[in-house]
């Protein structure tokens, strides 16, 4: 990591990222001449038109466009460049570290990702997804909410921080990965690795996954709740084959390889996991309870004692259902090469998102116990077990609530449960706590456009992610939280 010298930070050089090219660098140099006289939504607006798009394929990775969004990063906060040690890691991931004054205070660490995913059909977009247009009271494009929004919020309030001469008492890490949405693979495990190499562990982490829920987005009360993700699902996926001797259709067994493995999906999703209140679950519900009226009230307030009751209801909706078990997913079958050829071989994948407490292992028995039939393959070709679980009773989880109460007093914070996959899964190996919380307010219809079509976030919610980042980092690393000392 490089330290900044004689008041200037280093960075990398276009080139290595690939390299842009020489009339990439002109034009970003051009566009950020007049960076001091924009708008924090106008440079917002100009990063999304960069297409950090990622792929599944490793060959379809355009290092132009990285470079060219990172050359863009530095010369637009040039304090941040000016104060912050900051370096590349890996192909185009960031990482940047403002010492603290306190060495014995362990840091904080702060984490977004570069990266968007592929849109599939951009002439259907009310706006070009890469064109960054303002309109309507709203910055439009690809990323908007997932997860630029925090990588250049970030920014600016470090870059507002290092104007004023703000100096951190605990130090502060600030992580952006460019795989996120493959894995974080290259991106925040090649980062973690890094950082736990040069021994760090952290006080507590902030990444995507949660966010403020309006009323219409969630049923659990009537008002927004600030949802702070304390762990989320693992990731299991079993490949599951039947075999059979082949031949002609004019000729079949009593079973076939697709019979067979046909029976034996059936019986998966007929027998799903079993679905438990403890935990996560539980913890949110008893923070909820406060905030509800009747019996729902008493019911939240005991979710152990009215389990069944609570289970009834939240399984009626798969959104809410998948809270409370692991869930099944059959989500690619194979089979088969013409109509009148029996196949030899038949398959299906099927997915599991782990619940916190259920392993891989266990999943897998629970698998081979309902297909009840040994001719069947079961094969796991991937397993990320289930996150560990941040503290919702520790002084960072109830200090990241007293900064979210601020720019949002009418938000109830409650710990969650993030059912997707974020690059906390590396980060949460170095840190105490790992919590997932995006300083945006969504409705339900936002929701829909997070990985789909008119993404787009408000000029008001952007501007209050920005106030959010700069009153986190006054509290948590300017003095007046302390905290554990690193181990």
């Amino acid at each position: 990591m490089t330290e900044p010298r004689a008041g200037a930070g280093t960075w990398f050089r276009g080139a290595e990222c690939g390299g842009p090219g020489l009339a990439v660098l002109v034009s970003v140099a051009l566009a950020v001449g007049a960076a001091s006289a924009e708008t924090p939504e106008q440079r917002f607006a100009k990063a999304l038109t960069f297409p950090t798009v990622s792929h599944e394929s490793p060959a379809e990775f355009d290092a132009r466009a990285f470079a060219a969004f990172l050359a863009w990063l530095e010369a637009s906060y040039p304090h941040v460049r000016a104060t912050l040690a900051h370096e590349r890691v890996g192909a185009a991931s960031l990482l940047y570290r403002w010492p603290g004054e306190d060495a014995s205070l362990a840091p904080i660490l702060l984490t977004a990702h570069l990266d968007v995913v592929p849109v599939p059909d951009p002439e259907s977009w009310t706006h070009p997804p890469f064109a960054g247009t303002i309109a309507d009271g709203f910055v439009w494009g690809r990323g908007a909410l997932d997860d630029k929004a925090a990588v250049v919020a970030t920014l600016e309030a470090l870059e507002r921080l290092a104007a004023e001469g703000f100096t951190p008492r605990r130090t502060l890490l600030v992580a952006f990965g460019h795989d996120e949405e493959v894995g974080g693979n290259a991106g925040a495990a090649a980062l973690t690795r890094l950082l736990a190499e040069r021994g760090a562990r952290v006080w507590f982490s902030l990444d995507e996954g949660m966010a403020i829920l309006e009323p219409g987005a969630s049923s659990f009360a009537q008002l927004p709740l600030a949802l702070i993700g304390v762990a989320e699902k693992g990731f299991l996926t079993v490949r599951l084959t039947a075999h059979a001797a082949g031949g002609h259709s004019s000729v079949p067994p009593p079973s076939t390889a697709i019979g067979r493995l046909a029976r034996a999906v059936v019986r998966l999703e007929d027998h799903p996991l079993a679905a438990r209140t403890s935990g996560v679950v539980s913890d949110m519900l008893r923070a909820v309870a406060p905030h509800t009226h009747g019996i729902q009230r008493l019911v939240l307030t005991w979710p152990d004692l009215f389990g069944p009751l609570i289970r009834a209801q939240l399984e009626k909706d798969p959104s809410s259902d998948a809270m409370v078990r692991t869930t099944t997913a059959v989500t690619m079958i194979d089979g088969g090469v013409k109509a009148n050829v029996l196949p030899r071989e038949a398959s299906a994948r099927v997915n599991f998102r782990l619940l916190p407490g259920d392993t891989s292992e266990a999943v897998v028995a629970h698998v081979r116990e309902v297909i009840d039939d040994p001719e069947i393959e079961i094969a796991v070709e991937t397993a990320n077990e289930a996150s560990p679980v941040a503290d919702p009773r520790s002084e960072a989880f109830a200090l990241l609530a007293e900064v979210i109460a601020q720019g949002a007093p009418d938000a109830v914070a409650v710990p969650a449960l993030v059912l997707g996959g974020t690059d906390s899964t590396h980060y949460a190996r170095i840190s105490d706590n790992a919590f997932r919380f995006l300083p945006i307010r969504f409705d339900a219809k936002d929701l829909e456009r997070i990985h789909g079509r008119d993404e787009r976030i408000s000029v008001e919610n952007y501007l209050g992610a920005i106030d959010f980042y700069e009153r986190l980092v006054r509290r948590a690393a300017g003095g007046d939280a302390v905290g554990a000392p690193p181990p």
